[in-house]
Order: structure tokens, then sequence, then C-alpha cells
């Protein structure tokens, strides 16, 4: 199962000092590939280099995370925002988003797409996605 990655999620271990990969794992009960855009990465980068200083550090760290990922090469056309990419992508593959955006968690579940996202500012929760009892893992839940 891919899970797309969002810049911000990856900020949340600088912030609330939570393994986001353990945590995923966790949630999951499955294998995963965590996946960063391209777009996503770019942002990142963009970010650590001109961010203020407090920015600067948790993009670098976020950074040093997303070694972790398979970045994946996308385009993004001049009218698309890295969240565009997003969406686009995750509609296409059918997979969750892992995001804390408030915007893009609606605008991904508003067109069916699995959300998960920080709660309680300790573990993360999953909008979308069903457990499979028969298999103890988790399936995709369209509304």
């Amino acid at each position: 199962m891919k899970v797309i990655l969002d810049s911000n999620f990856l900020f949340l271990p600088s912030q609330f000092k939570v393994d986001i990969f353990e945590e995923l794992t966790s949630l999951l009960s499955q294998r995963y590939d965590p996946v960063l855009l391209s777009p996503t990465y770019k942002e990142l980068r963009k970010i650590a280099e001109e961010g203020s200083p407090k920015m600067c550090k948790q993009a670098s760290m976020a950074l040093k995370l997303a070694e972790k990922c398979h970045v994946v090469e996308v385009k993004q056309d001049l009218n698309e925002t890295p969240d565009d990419v997003i969406v686009r992508l995750a509609a296409k593959w059918k997979c969750p988003v892992a995001t804390n955006d408030r915007v893009l968690k609606k605008r991904l579940r508003n067109i069916s797409v699995p959300v998960i996202y920080l709660r309680q500012k300790s573990r993360l929760e999953m909008d979308g996605m069903c457990p499979d009892k028969s298999s103890h893992k988790v399936r995709l839940c369209l509304k």
C-alpha cells in the first residue's frame, strides 16, 4: 500500500516528538510504502533554504525523514500547487494521504480519499479506511 506524505506531516516529529513511521506501521498493520511526491520534496527544500530560522531547522529535519520515503518524480503543471498534485495522484492511485493540513484533508475526504492525521498531538488516526477483520489489515472504505 502506498501512503502519500504531505510536507507538514514530516514536521510532526520535530513539533510533537511522534515517530510517524512507527505510528504508521501500527495504524496500518501492514506493509506500506511511504511516498513523497517531487513537488512536496521541492517545497521542503525551499523552506529549508529560505524559511525563518525555526522553519529552516524543522524543514531540515523533515528532509532527513524524507530519506525514509520513496520520492516519486511527478509532473507539476504551472497552475498546480503541491497539494493539487497530492489530490490528483491520491485519487488516481486510490491511496491514503498523511497530512495535518485542514484544507487538504477536506479536499481529500470530499473525493473519498482516506486521510491519516495526528490526533491529540500523540497518535495517528485515519478517516476513510476500515479494518478488515478477516485479515487484520485495513481496507479502503468508500462512502
